[in-house]
């Protein structure tokens, strides 16, 4: 572990994003879902919690010691592949049907989730260039 000190930091980092994607969402369900309803309110969200991911990726780059565009890119990819699991697993741990968590992921029934994953993925390359 001692050689990936940028590979435990970058993990690190994912959890403070799902930490504050997850108190975006409770926001989201408390004062935007009653004014927009449910779809349409988790579809605004991707672009805020866009926000808030690059936000904590600017903060955070230059802590976690990745010196390569490739490892930017392979940790934003990880961290969309692990935000993937945890959307999956906690819209099954609170028993939404599977059509209900996939619809975010359908572009052509106006999911949205693929953009956010797909800006996620290129965060740290992106606020490596600021």
């Amino acid at each position: 572990m001692q050689e990936w000190p940028w590979l435990v930091k970058s993990l690190a980092v994912w959890a403070l994003i799902i930490l504050a994607e997850t108190v975006h969402g409770i926001l989201r369900n408390k004062f935007l879902v009653p004014i927009a309803g449910d779809f349409r309110a988790r579809q605004i969200a991707v672009f805020t919690g866009t926000l808030i991911i690059y936000s904590i990726a600017f903060l955070f780059e230059g802590w976690m010691g990745l010196t390569t565009d490739g490892q930017r890119i392979g940790v934003g990819l990880l961290w969309a592949i692990l935000t993937v699991a945890f959307d999956i697993g906690l819209g099954r741990a609170f028993r939404f049907t599977w059509k209900r968590i996939l619809s975010d992921f359908n572009l052509f029934q106006g999911g949205l989730m693929p953009i956010g994953l797909v800006l996620m993925a290129l965060a740290l390359i992106l606020v490596s260039r600021f």
